[in-house]
């Protein structure tokens, strides 16, 4: 019966972590916003979130254990986007009025006709949101702006590109995306030092935009910043792909949509005087995707890393060929075991430094002596 009680503590923490999100409201019932961390320029500002009814949580629900996480969930799972909701975005002296989609989400950008301080990288961005039957609801979240001096931008995967998910294995990817603690989910050996030298730079003193973007829900995006602070990864906006839209019904997740490239032109133009660097995995389709990228931007993408996540022969040629394809082109596609030749090509095209890479390596190593 070990099988049976390894199964039932799965459950049981699976809805404990499921239902984390809902402990913040105290049971409360009506409409609640969750904005996500946003990101911009000088000149627009992009916010997102989400505006959702939920029901109240029954009073002769206790407050804590299996039967609270169980309620919880449910109130998660047939809680409702809120179309049409008047959402007002501020960011200084720049506003923005708008309404939510059919599911609840609102996409912001914001123009900037008044100039923010330069000498921040994070800013507020103030929201309030009207909705006919409910009272007013305000909150606020961060947004990155990257400083004038920034030189160089960095679109990175997270899904076995930052940390093992499996993604093709379902049942483990559940596992380890919402019941592993986030300290105790697993990042590549040397992530966090190759990703601190890229963001700080050669001189070590740099403060280059990150954006990350994810295959996976909006549902684990706490999880993920949780993660990245543990990890000592830079925190950075987070992009998802799609809403997986879990219910009931479709208890599992919708197959994925061709956003990546979306977002990649996004932020490309928002950028648009950087260079920058794809970082992607093996396993999936960031490689076609990215060359792609290339081909549409030649002058704009400095290099490809692409982490070897498999031993695929017949994968690894397919990677040969699209690097060939960009042999005329000024971006080099390496595929890369670890991170250190990753870094080892990074501080020789001097994107980072000598101590950058220096902090890799040990990293690595020192994960290589660990005992098993």
């Amino acid at each position: 019966m070990a099988w049976y009680h390894q199964w039932a503590s799965f459950a049981k923490r699976l809805a404990h972590v499921v239902a984390k999100p809902m402990k913040r409201d105290s049971g409360r019932s009506g409409m609640m916003v969750h904005p996500y961390r946003g990101y911009g320029s000088q000149r627009e500002i992009f916010v997102m979130g989400r505006v959702f009814r939920q029901a109240a949580l029954g009073r002769a629900i206790p407050r804590r254990g299996m039967l609270r996480d169980t309620a919880d969930v449910a109130r998660r799972i047939f809680r409702r986007g809120l179309a049409d909701a008047k959402v007002e975005v501020r960011v200084g002296d720049n506003e923005l009025c708008m309404t939510t989609d059919r599911d609840g989400y609102f996409d912001a950008h914001i123009p900037i006709s008044t100039s923010l301080p330069v000498d921040v990288s994070w800013h507020r961005a103030d929201i309030l949101v009207h909705a006919k039957g409910h009272p007013p609801v305000r909150t606020s979240v961060e947004v990155y702006v990257p400083p004038p001096e920034a030189d160089l931008l960095v679109i990175s995967d997270i899904d076995d590109t930052v940390m093992f998910t499996g993604v093709a294995e379902k049942l483990k990817m559940l596992y380890r995306l919402f019941v592993r603690k986030p300290h105790r989910r697993t990042a590549f050996p040397g992530v966090a030092s190759l990703y601190q030298a890229l963001y700080r730079g050669h001189t070590d003193k740099a403060e280059r935009p990150i954006l990350y973007v994810s295959r996976g829900p909006w549902a684990i995006y706490e999880m993920l910043e949780t993660f990245f602070q543990l990890n000592r990864i830079p925190v950075g906006p987070i992009l998802f792909l799609r809403e997986w839209g879990i219910s009931w019904r479709k208890p599992w997740p919708r197959r994925a949509e061709a956003h990546k490239r979306d977002l990649i032109d996004r932020m490309l133009a928002l950028y648009d005087d950087m260079p920058c660097i794809l970082i992607g995995d093996s396993g999936q389709h960031d490689p076609e995707v990215y060359t792609e990228v290339v081909k549409a931007y030649p002058d704009r993408i400095k290099a490809i890393y692409i982490r070897r996540v498999d031993s695929d022969p017949q994968r690894e040629s397919a990677i040969q060929r699209l690097r060939d394809e960009l042999a005329h082109t000024e971006c080099e596609l390496v595929l890369a075991a670890d991170s250190i030749l990753m870094a080892e090509h990074a501080h020789a095209k001097g994107d980072i430094s000598a101590r950058g890479l220096q902090a890799v390596q040990r990293d690595v190593e020192a994960h290589r002596n660990e005992p098993a």
